[in-house]
């Protein structure tokens, strides 16, 4: 079931012309959806279902634009590029907010238009099949003797988020190892190049399906109710109080006419509405959530202040 007022949101941007489209501006030629990582992982999915959703309830083409990193801050810096054309938008998550506080960026979030949000996703703790790890407690307990090889996307993603938690939490510290999308993290666990990952379950849920890899614990706030991860515990409900969930969302460029934000916000919205919506909701294993217009900033205002927290970033 979908969760926010989008157009209490809306109308607190002081945006006008709700409904139909956005009245005032329309696309005049193809739009591009960057992905700030490399194909496959859950920005990718994201980027592509986001378009296509669009595409679909709209009358207008959208290209989609791989230009990954390992930390996403290439494809963020090409959207900052795109200063004032709205024919430009952007997968995005929580690199958004998290990189500009440990890394030197010529950007933060606020220099984007921010659309909406349209879910949140949490991550899991994956580990081969064959692994010798039957539990996060397992994890735990040969971490405090030896460094486990831990993958991730991102340095300052969501996925270092919760390890980080973890490593706060047991007392412990991880090697990282960074990718630059969760395929390329798949294959290192199938590889067995790495001991344990972090992935969304869009990134895994083939393989976990296939009984290749195995998740032992999801850092979210309550349990998965149904399907292949029904039967995952919760970190918390293991002796460890971490969950930390991501948004998904869409960045326009900064500096954006009101009504072509508002166009792509009644487009994000009708595509939430359908069919093809509930599909990729279901089968990325995600928590339908939608925020638009005030309501995303605001979010995205309390974001920044607890992923500060948790980075142990103190300054402004």
């Amino acid at each position: 079931m979908v969760v926010g007022a989008y157009a209490l949101g809306l109308a607190g941007c002081g945006q006008t012309g709700g409904g139909g489209g956005g009245a005032g501006w329309e696309p005049t030629q193809d739009a591009v959806m960057i992905v700030p990582f490399e194909a496959g992982g859950g920005s990718d999915i994201l980027g592509r279902a986001m378009a296509s959703g669009m595409e679909q309830v709209r009358e207008v083409n959208i290209t989609v634009e791989n230009r990954p990193s390992t930390t996403g801050a290439v494809g963020y810096s090409y959207l900052l590029e795109q200063q004032g054309d709205p024919h430009y938008m952007l997968a995005s998550e929580t690199t958004a907010v998290a990189l500009p506080i440990t890394t030197e960026t010529p950007w933060t979030w606020e220099d984007f238009t921010p659309i909406g949000q349209i879910a949140e996703d949490a991550t899991l703790m994956i580990v081969p099949q064959d692994s010798e790890f039957g539990s996060l407690q397992d994890v735990v307990d040969a971490a405090k003797q030896r460094r486990l090889t831990a993958g991730v996307v991102s340095t300052t993603g969501l996925d270092t988020i919760v390890f980080g938690l973890l490593e706060e939490r047991a007392g412990i510290e991880f090697e990282y190892v960074v990718f630059e999308s969760g395929g390329e993290l798949v294959t290192a666990l199938l590889g067995g190049d790495i001991l344990l990952a972090s992935l969304n379950p869009s990134e895994v849920i083939g393989q976990l399906e296939a009984g290749d890899l195995k998740a032992l614990v999801a850092f979210a706030e309550k349990p998965y109710e149904s399907g292949e991860l029904a039967d995952v515990p919760i970190a918390k409900d293991e002796g460890y109080d971490v969950a930390f969930t991501q948004y998904r969302g869409l960045f326009g460029p900064g500096g954006i006419p009101p009504e072509a934000k508002q166009y792509w916000a009644d487009a994000l919205v009708a595509w939430t509405e359908t069919d093809n919506y509930d599909k990729y909701i279901r089968d990325n294993y995600l928590i339908s959530l939608i925020r638009m217009g005030q309501e995303f900033e605001s979010y995205l205002q309390d974001y920044e202040k607890t992923t500060r927290k948790v980075l142990g970033e103190t300054g402004g």
